[in-house]
C-alpha cells in the first residue's frame, strides 16, 4: 500500500467535505432569509398555477430550491453509470453537467420573462455602454452577474477546450446576446442593453475564476472513454 498516496488523499476527501457543508450552510442561510417571500408563492406552485408561480420571481426561485433533491439524484445516477462504463472523474463530470442546466436555466427564465407591456410597447435597446449599469442598482447588478455564473463555473470543469478565463468571457457574452436580441425580437417589454451583456460576461468569468482549481486539461480528456482491460497475453 502507497501510505504518500493515502495521506496525500485525506487532505483532499477533508476539503470536498468541508467545500460542500459550506455550500450547503450557504444555501440553507440564504433559504432561511428569503424564506417569507418564497412561502407567499408556495400554495400556487404547489398547486401547479401557472400565474402567481413560474411568472414571479418568487415562484421560480422556489421551485428552483424544491428541484434541488431532483438535480442531486440525477447527479448521482449519472455518476453512477459513468463508474459502470468505467469512466474516470464521475462526480465531478456529473456535477458539473446538471449544475451548468440547473443554475443557469432559471435565470434564464427570468430574463425572458414578459414585462407588463409585452406586445405593445415598442422593443428597446441601449448601445452606450455603462449608461445603463448607474441605474441597475445593487440587486440588478447581483442578478446579472448570476445569469451566467453557473456555467461559468462548471463550463471548465466539464470540457477541456472551455479551461479558459477569456472563452469562458466570450461565452458568457455570446450567450447573452442571444438573450438579449431575444428580448428585443420578441418585444418583451424589457430594454436590450449592453450593459446586460458585459455584466453577465463578467459573471461567468469571475464564477470561472473561483472554480479553477477544478478546471479540466486537456490531459484529462481520455477520461470520458471506458477504460478498456488490457489484452491476454500469453
Amino acid at each position: 500500500m502507497n501510505h504518500n498516496a493515502s495521506v496525500s488523499a485525506t487532505p483532499r476527501r477533508t476539503r470536498r467535505i468541508v467545500l460542500l457543508g459550506l455550500a450547503i450552510v450557504a444555501l440553507a442561510s440564504g433559504a432561511f432569509v428569503v424564506r417569507g417571500p418564497l412561502m407567499m408563492s408556495a400554495p400556487r406552485c404547489m398547486a401547479g398555477r401557472w400565474h402567481g408561480c413560474f411568472d414571479t420571481f418568487n415562484g421560480v426561485v422556489l421551485m428552483t430550491l424544491v428541484a434541488l433533491p431532483l438535480a442531486a439524484l440525477v447527479v448521482w445516477a449519472l455518476a453512477l453509470r459513468r463508474r459502470a462504463a468505467g469512466v474516470t472523474s464521475t462526480w465531478r463530470m456529473s456535477l458539473a453537467e446538471v449544475g451548468m442546466v440547473h443554475g443557469t436555466v432559471p435565470f434564464l427564465w427570468l430574463t425572458m420573462m414578459p414585462g407588463a407591456g409585452a406586445g405593445i410597447v415598442p422593443a428597446r435597446v441601449s448601445l452606450v455602454p455603462l449608461r445603463d449599469l448607474v441605474t441597475m442598482g445593487t440587486l440588478g447588478i447581483v442578478g446579472n452577474l448570476l445569469v451566467f455564473a453557473s456555467l461559468g463555473f462548471f463550463a471548465p470543469m466539464r470540457f477541456a477546450a472551455l479551461a479558459s478565463v477569456p472563452r469562458i468571457l466570450a461565452l458568457g457574452a455570446g450567450c447573452s446576446v442571444l438573450v438579449e436580441t431575444a428580448q428585443y425580437v420578441l418585444r418583451l417589454d424589457r430594454v436590450s442593453s449592453v450593459d446586460d451583456v458585459l455584466v453577465n460576461a463578467a459573471g461567468a468569468a469571475l464564477a470561472a475564476l473561483a472554480s479553477h482549481h477544478w478546471w479540466r486539461t486537456a490531459a484529462q480528456a481520455p477520461s470520458d472513454q471506458p477504460r478498456l482491460a488490457p489484452a491476454p497475453t500469453g
